[in-house]
């Protein structure tokens, strides 16, 4: 009796020490807790593509922007440029190392006093997507660290590297040898009037509500001409090559019959020739400071002197 007892005893000791919850509910069992962090605010200093640089092949930067401190276990706050305060947010565990707040997948690489290291990961249902969204690494450290220690200030490490300046620049002698290619430029193409009749119009695309950010800007961008007292009435939606001395060249007419579509492109052609060339100043999309050839969506309308 006496011995059933002890085993019993032993039992219930040993069902106490373990723990039956799951990683969701308990972070214990996690591979970490974010409570050594806990009330530590840091700022993004680089986000880079798995190869180290800020861009990639189409000209898409990587631009580091987040400011966020752990609040508990279960709240991240992070700056909201649009209210200009902090602002908390249900930090979801999800699986691995991969958490979610803020509408975002990150996967949680190093963490410590000084720095954090997390890496934007696509989530597809429970499965990360192997392609360039889930290619990006973002690293954030401490204010008092880039202050105290490094002695220096947040938007300084934010600067492009001498090997994203590299990059394009190779990046930008490629496309300028051929008028038909192009990337996206970071400060794009500005077309300055010279005349009254003629006016430019930049369209912004931004949409919060369904994740177009402004980075859409930049790389589809998109413009309106209109011509007053042109020789007769017309309107032309068009790709086109904005080469790095400002030529432009079209490349496709949108909103047209195949069988007409090489008339068109010849008509939009001698639109641009004739009447941009001439009533505006062109500068070309650079990136870095270097120009090259960007690709632009232009609708050009013009409106002929009406007759009494």
């Amino acid at each position: 009796m006496l011995k059933n007892t002890l085993y019993f005893f032993f039992f219930v000791l040993w069902l106490s020490s373990c723990k039956f919850g799951s990683k969701t509910t308990d972070p214990t069992l996690r591979d970490f807790t974010f409570e050594p962090v806990k009330g530590i605010r840091y700022e993004e200093v680089k986000r880079r593509f798995k190869d180290g640089l800020s861009f990639n092949e189409q000209g898409f930067m990587q631009k580091p922007s987040w400011i966020i401190e752990v609040v508990r276990e279960d709240t991240m706050s992070a700056w909201s440029p649009q209210k200009n305060r902090m602002q908390n947010f249900y930090l979801q565990y999800d699986h691995g190392n991969v958490y979610n707040f803020a509408a975002e997948f990150f996967k949680v690489k190093h963490i410590s006093k000084d720095s954090l290291v997390f890496q934007r990961v696509q989530v597809d249902g429970k499965v990360i997507a192997a392609d360039v969204r889930s290619d990006v690494n973002m690293t954030f450290y401490a204010q008092s660290y880039i202050k105290n220690k490094l002695k220096t200030t947040a938007k300084a490490l934010q600067k492009p590297t001498k090997a994203d300046t590299a990059f394009i620049e190779k990046r930008a002698n490629q496309v300028n040898a051929n008028r038909d290619s192009a990337f996206a430029a970071t400060d794009p193409v500005q077309f300055i009037s010279k005349s009254k009749i003629a006016k430019a119009e930049k369209i912004s695309t931004v949409d919060r509500l369904n994740n177009r950010t402004e980075a859409y800007d930049y790389m589809f961008p998109q413009y309106v001409i209109t011509i007053e007292r042109a020789y007769k009435d017309f309107s032309h939606q068009v790709a086109a090559v904005v080469d790095f001395q400002g030529g432009i060249h079209i490349k496709t007419v949108y909103n047209t019959l195949p069988e007409d579509a090489e008339t068109k492109k010849k008509a939009a052609q001698g639109v641009a020739d004739i009447y941009i060339r001439n009533l505006f100043d062109i500068a070309p999309g650079t990136t870095l400071g270097v120009p090259h050839n960007s690709e632009i969506t232009l609708t050009m309308i013009g409106r002929a002197i009406k007759k009494p």
